[in-house]
């Protein structure tokens, strides 16, 4: 067995090198303003849907493995640092390899739901799992 060892790996374009089926490391990422609908930096994600208020679609550049992949989201909207806010999968939608659903807001019991969906300046996700 060979041992290869250094200090930077890119792709050819300059971007994060990843492992086919790698679960391990970050599959995508991406730094979103849902406010501006800007993408502020990202890896692996072709574009970020805005569908409304606080509700967004995360379009992988490469399709995942397998729909069981992980997601960890951070809404931030500039209010107070105590302000907590709540990020999830779509309701009533199911994740496929190149796509899913999100939204984010605060807690709300009066909604019937309990979120008020609201707009952030950002939304961080991260996405781990591997790529198909």
């Amino acid at each position: 067995m060979s041992t290869i060892k250094a200090n930077d790996l890119q792709t050819t374009t300059g971007g994060i090198p990843t492992v086919k089926g790698q679960r391990l490391i970050p599959t995508a990422w991406v730094n979103w303003n849902q406010e501006s609908n800007t993408v502020v930096d990202s890896e692996n994600i072709s574009s970020v849907t805005d569908r409304g208020e606080g509700l967004g679609t995360l379009n992988f550049a490469t399709a995942m493995d397998n729909n069981n992949y992980t997601v960890v989201g951070n809404w931030l909207d500039g209010g107070g640092e105590n302000d907590s806010r709540v990020f999830n999968h779509s309701t009533g939608t199911t994740a496929s390899t190149t796509q899913f659903n999100f939204f984010g807001g605060y807690p709300d019991p009066s909604t019937g739901h309990g979120i008020s969906l609201n707009d952030a300046s950002m939304v961080s996700i991260i996405v781990l799992g591997g790529q198909a």
